[in-house]
């Protein structure tokens, strides 16, 4: 079945991306642009089609997430995460991914120890529109369910069902980050990897040689945005986490992955410093 998803995803990979030509935009530097591995329930990639034939026609409702990353990033879809498919990978974006299997979170995890970074988003209650009911497998997962992968990390994620609905826009080092009814990050008592921010909707983690970002929201991902903040805020994360790019930033992993250089220039590289000396978080 996973050799027939990805002959599939192949084959869609090779109609769905666009040519180039007159009167046509292309992605900046894609040949030159450093890989970012995108998967989840969130068709960021493929947009939200009823079908194969939706995707082949050009009839997919697009999703404006798309063309953001592919101006820092070449995009590769996975339908799996295992330890092949990651293996020539640095840069991991997670949209409300569905359930892993257990060979996935060893993978996961084992990558992100060997320097991997992600960003993960991880949504206890999403609220964005579907043309698809509750309980079709095309619509985007309502209620994470990554709870053993958060628990072997030192999180857990909770929910408060009595806050306010509204949307509300999060301050992460002065840039504004949509969400609407998001969880809530509770580090555990022995554990010191992970730095919670933003009330507890941000967590930043430091795994051996990886990164892990997650937020305990995707409404900033809604197929229906971007809402005001939302294409920024998402640039600011990739760059944060993944960059800097263009010319001030190498792709290759060789000139960032294990280097350090990254958590010596990171805003969050010093509070993984006091934290592990024992320093209560901010």
């Amino acid at each position: 079945m996973r050799t027939s998803l990805k002959y599939f995803a192949g084959c869609l990979l090779a109609l769905a991306t666009p040519a180039v030509g007159e009167g046509a935009t292309a992605p900046v530097s894609q040949a030159a642009a450093p890989q970012l591995a995108l998967m989840g329930t969130i068709p960021i990639y493929w947009g939200e089609a009823d079908g194969l034939q939706e995707i082949v026609r050009g009839e997919a409702h697009e999703h404006w997430a798309r063309t953001q990353l592919e101006r820092d990033f070449a995009l590769v879809p996975l339908d799996f995460l295992s330890e092949e498919a990651l293996a020539d990978q640095q840069f991991l974006l997670l949209a409300q991914p569905r359930a892993l299997a257990p060979e996935e979170n060893v993978a996961l995890d084992a990558w992100v120890r060997d320097g991997g970074k992600l960003l993960l988003f991880v949504d206890p209650m999403m609220t964005g529109h579907s043309r698809f009911g509750i309980g079709d497998r095309r619509r985007p997962m309502d209620v994470s369910l990554l709870s053993p992968i958060l628990s072997h990390w030192g999180l857990e994620l909770q929910f408060d069902e009595a806050q306010d609905g509204g949307m509300r826009m999060l301050d992460h080092f002065a840039v504004p980050l949509p969400a609407r009814l998001p969880g809530t990050f509770v580090p555990a008592d022995d554990r010191f990897e992970c730095v919670v921010s933003g009330g507890g909707i941000l967590a930043h983690c430091a795994f051996e040689a990886g990164e892990v970002l997650a937020l305990a929201d995707a409404a900033m991902l809604d197929l229906e945005g971007p809402y005001d903040g939302a294409a920024a805020g998402l640039h600011m994360l990739t760059s944060h986490l993944f960059g800097p790019f263009g010319d001030e930033g190498g792709s290759g992993h060789s000139e960032q992955g294990n280097s350090g250089e990254h958590h010596a220039h990171s805003p969050d590289s010093h509070r993984h410093g006091a934290h592990s000396a024992g320093v209560d978080p901010p």
